[in-house]
């Protein structure tokens, strides 16, 4: 299935990838709806927290982004969404596969991410990663009120 997009290219996130960020996120319901200022401070190498944002190109557009805080020897998958239109084609595997060799680099051993109980979609593709359930928050959630599942994945 990945290699269906010999087109789709794995780069860093810039300022000027922004606001097509946000209409990607603005447009999927499971996506976190962050404010624009969330997304530069992913940008800040000066951030507290280090933070490895990349979006996939396809034919020069941006068609979907990840952004992973690093706090060595692990790492938190904030969000990882590919517009929906072109999902279900290997680009979020292709991100996650970028963003994991990023974070090998960084010293990251072990991933971890929540996501909704009720996105089934979502941990399928995690699960595909390899992740594994690791805990339950209740009540994570607020809108709508839902728990998360939480998921881990040792790098290795």
């Amino acid at each position: 299935m990945i290699d269906e997009l010999p087109r789709v290219e794995i780069r860093p996130m810039t300022a000027a990838d922004v606001d097509r960020v946000l209409e990607i996120a603005a447009s999927l319901r499971e996506a976190p709806h962050w404010a624009r200022a969330v997304y530069e401070a992913a940008l800040d190498a000066r951030a507290h927290v280090r933070r490895i944002a990349l979006v996939a190109e396809e034919q020069g557009a941006v068609a979907g982004f990840a952004v992973a805080s690093v706090m060595a020897p692990e790492a938190e998958l904030e969000t990882i969404a590919v517009e929906a239109r072109l999902q279900r084609r290997g680009i979020a595997r292709r991100l996650f596969a970028e963003l994991a060799g990023e974070l090998r680099r960084a010293g990251v051993r072990d991933i971890v991410l929540e996501v909704r109980a009720s996105n089934m979609r979502a941990q399928t593709l995690y699960k595909g990663l390899g992740f594994a359930e690791a805990g339950l928050r209740t009540r994570y959630y607020v809108d709508p009120v839902e728990d998360a599942l939480v998921l881990r994945l040792e790098l290795g």
